[in-house]
């Protein structure tokens, strides 16, 4: 009896010995991920060592997830940047000294973030980590602000967590990446104003945050993202019918506005303004260092959106040759901005321990300042006080190294790209 009892419990131990191995063995070779299976009812759920034998419970053993590959994080640098760097007493988490932030390959992390600091409306706040590993505390505090209506496209906002999603869903198969995806792009949307523009922020429209805003990637971001979904670009191949048609009316119309908004001196087309009224499509100042003027990186922006076009008519190329025109004509030739070394201060927002200085240098290759005077052509600076300045050594340290205030932009439209496209991009009637 000793002997057959020993033998009955050895050929147990096998038996589910081997059913364990089956578990893993299925999980590890599956061809669809696990997690496209996980909210079925058992009944419903393909066979597997686990509901073959009836009552079998192996509910112990995990599922192996699918590996991701690593998505792009450049959209989210601009708000790592503000959250980890510069200074905001209101924001509702600050970052902790020496925070860690997960590795672009850690996807499912990531994802994990960008769900937890959606809004109830589809929109995300500005100027925080989506990379960030947050504490226990951290992310109670996101999870109380869901309801509130802050969300902003300032920064690269709002359209690169809808990028990351998309991308990050077609990995994955995760159906609830797709419909925070979804929620985020039709937020979007309903954004846009009736005349083709987008504001900064999103409901809450007021003061400079409502006008129509190509500054900090606002509009060609979110245009550029519209655009990829119209075209069926690998990324929005899942994307139903209805929202395609959408964007692509939403591109069509927003160009419209773009070419509307374009600066004319003296009836010749120039290039455009951070902000332009929503109303009158006039070019407008912003924050107070922020002068309406005619700006040469968002000009650029703008020339690079509408060159990615399959088609353009006689309309588009009259406004991208005029801006390119412009561009030439601002240049500014022998001159360097440097960063040199001064007395450590701190600002309200952020700490320095240099300056920022314009040297003369023969040798220097063009550059170009962020802001033209309107009618002159002449570089203007502001600091905190708004007062126009045609000098950057004349505005406040504060605002001279908290801001970038000369650039090489337009350099690459005006070094062949643009030419090239000029001589090979079909025209429309």
């Amino acid at each position: 009896m000793v002997c057959s009892a020993g033998a009955a419990h050895t050929r147990l131990f096998r038996l589910t010995a081997t059913i364990v191995a089956l578990c893993i063995l299925t999980a590890l070779t599956a061809h669809e991920p696990f997690v496209a299976i996980r909210g079925q009812p058992r009944a419903q759920r393909p066979e597997s060592p686990e509901n073959i034998a009836e009552g079998a419970e192996l509910s112990s053993v995990a599922p192996v997830e699918q590996p991701l590959t690593a998505i792009d994080i450049s959209g989210f640098l601009s708000g790592i940047h503000h959250w980890r760097d510069l200074r905001d007493d209101n924001r509702f988490i600050q970052v902790e000294p020496n925070q860690p932030a997960y590795r672009p390959e850690q996807v499912r992390e990531i994802v994990s973030n960008i769900l937890l600091f959606q809004r109830e409306n589809g929109g995300w706040p500005k100027d925080y980590d989506m990379t960030a590993v947050l504490t226990t505390a951290q992310r109670r505090a996101v999870e109380a602000t869901r309801m509130n209506a802050d969300a902003s496209f300032d920064n690269g906002n709002i359209h690169s967590q809808v990028e990351y999603l998309a991308r990050a869903f077609v990995q994955s198969g995760e159906q609830s990446w797709r419909r925070a995806c979804e929620r985020g792009f039709d937020f979007i949307l309903q954004a846009q104003y009736a005349n083709g523009g987008f504001p900064q922020r999103f409901p809450t429209r007021a003061g400079y945050h409502a006008h129509i805003t190509f500054n900090d990637g606002v509009m060609i971001g979110i245009l550029d993202l519209l655009q990829d979904a119209s075209e069926q670009k690998p990324h929005f191949e899942w994307l139903d019918d209805a929202r395609r048609e959408a964007a692509a009316r939403a591109v069509r119309s927003a160009i419209d506005c773009i070419l509307k908004c374009q600066i004319r001196v003296n009836g010749i087309r120039t290039g455009w303004c951070q902000q332009h009224d929503e109303h009158t499509l006039e070019a407008s100042s912003a924050r107070t260092f922020e002068l309406a003027s005619i700006c040469p990186q968002e000009t650029a922006d703008i020339v690079r959106f509408l060159m990615r076009q399959p088609t353009v008519d006689a309309q588009v190329l009259a406004a991208t040759d005029a801006a390119i025109a412009w561009l030439r004509q601002v240049q500014l030739p022998g001159i360097r901005v440097e960063r040199v070394k001064a007395r450590a201060e701190k600002f309200l927002r952020h700490t320095v321990d240099y300056d920022i200085v314009v040297v003369p240098d023969k040798d220097a290759r063009p550059i170009w300042a962020r802001h033209y005077e309107i009618g002159t052509n002449s570089p203007v600076f502001a600091g905190r006080d708004g007062i126009r300045k045609y000098s950057l050594a004349e505005i406040e340290r504060e605002r001279r190294t908290g801001t970038l205030w000369y650039g090489y932009w337009p350099e690459e439209l005006l070094n062949g790209s643009y030419a090239t496209w000029r001589r090979s991009v079909p025209v429309s009637e």
